[in-house]
């Protein structure tokens, strides 16, 4: 990272790559405990959590926001998956539930700026369709919009939105990388992004069996190269493979490796990687 890095932007910028996928109906929260990686149940109305549905084997599909508005409307914020297809694979567990799965069509705005209202976990609605997010930290603050006005389009803010939840820990799970990775190996505790103590969902016997045992070998690392990086770019050390860079932006990267792997002679592509400390902050 630079050594004088330049002033966040002050202005509202889309988020277009962010998407949303509604789950409505009686029976929205029970729905969501089954099959989702976070305790929803407990979560309250107006508040959010980071979340996400695994395979069977306890590996990541997406990894998402879930914001609980009410007793019988979930939105998922979701950063990288296409709601469409995500609405598909769901609805194959629905069976007799009483809910909808239908994704929405408002505009996803951030900026570099404190929240006006929202706070951490609770999230702030002005109207159905007008809901703020706290997506920042007490150091470095940002604010995520959810409505029907849009805002401008700037490529070296988005770069930078993504560049701050790497730098913060949020794993972004381009499609190459969905389905690859236990909630562990990307270290999704420190978000507390996953529970091992709700009851059954999908994969969560592999979960709480890594947790439970201690048997986590790997986790997520921040680095920084030269240049940038593309998902799905294997890690080595002295030729020998060890890890994969699993998300970008800019110069940075996230890469799942050995935990207790020395830093020095890390290379990806040919480049030396630089490991940066992960900031805290984002955790809800």
């Amino acid at each position: 990272m630079h050594d004088k890095p330049q002033p966040a932007p002050d202005h509202e910028f889309r988020l277009p790559g962010h998407r949303l996928l509604s789950i409505c109906g009686r029976d929205a929260i029970a729905f969501a405990q089954a099959q989702l990686m976070n305790d929803v149940a407990a979560l309250a109305d107006g508040h959010w959590q980071w979340n996400g549905w695994l395979t069977a084997k306890g590996r990541v599909v997406a990894l998402f926001a879930l914001l609980r508005l009410d007793a019988e409307t979930l939105w998922l914020l979701l950063p990288d998956a296409e709601p469409t297809e995500l609405a598909a694979q769901l609805q194959r567990y629905v069976f007799r539930s009483k809910l909808k799965l239908a994704p929405l069509d408002l505009q996803v705005i951030g900026s570099f700026q404190p929240p006006v209202l929202a706070r951490g976990s609770a999230l702030a609605a002005s109207a159905a369709d007008d809901i703020e997010l706290d997506l920042g930290s007490e150091e470095a603050p940002r604010r995520l919009q959810i409505r029907r006005a849009t805002a401008v389009d700037d490529a070296a803010a988005r770069e930078r939105w993504d560049a701050f939840d790497l730098a913060h820990g949020l794993p972004r799970l381009p499609e190459s990388q969905a389905g690859q990775w236990t909630p562990q190996q990307l270290s999704l505790e420190r978000l507390r992004a996953f529970s091992v103590s709700k009851g059954c969902y999908p994969g969560q016997e592999i979960v709480a069996r890594t947790h439970f045992l201690g048997q986590a070998k790997r986790g997520l690392g921040l680095f920084e190269s030269a240049t940038p990086l593309p998902a799905a770019t294997e890690v080595t050390d002295d030729g020998r493979g060890i890890g994969t860079i699993i998300a970008s932006a800019g110069n940075l990267s996230l890469a799942v490796l050995p935990l207790e792997h020395p830093d020095a002679g890390i290379v990806a592509a040919g480049l030396p990687l630089h490991r940066r400390p992960l900031a805290d902050g984002l955790a809800r």
